[in-house]
């Protein structure tokens, strides 16, 4: 998986994408999911190097079925908040300190 930190002020945003998604656009009515814009693009990282900086982060932007899974197992992500866009299950979240 794909892992970007962007750090403002006293908060951590994690972005998480699987890695075959990243360069993607996906589009379902009004809803656009652009994986190819640099808030996605990161390192690539284990998922329990993933798992760290999703479990410590402020917030979460999920991406993909393993990425999404990582946040459900870490506890950041209720998976009755999983939406989609062509099929593309993404997650957005506030974690919980």
């Amino acid at each position: 998986m794909i892992v970007n930190v962007h750090k403002r002020d006293q908060s951590t945003i994690v972005a998480v994408c699987d890695e075959n998604l990243m360069g993607q656009c996906y589009e379902e009515g009004d809803k656009i999911l652009d994986l190819s814009s640099s808030f996605y693009a990161g390192e690539r990282m284990t998922e329990q190097e993933a798992g760290d900086f999703v479990r410590n982060a402020h917030a979460v932007n999920l991406v993909g079925e393993k990425s999404v899974a990582l946040g459900i197992v870490e506890g950041v992500i209720d998976e009755t908040k999983v939406l989609h866009i062509q099929g593309i299950p993404y997650a957005l979240g506030a974690v919980d300190h």
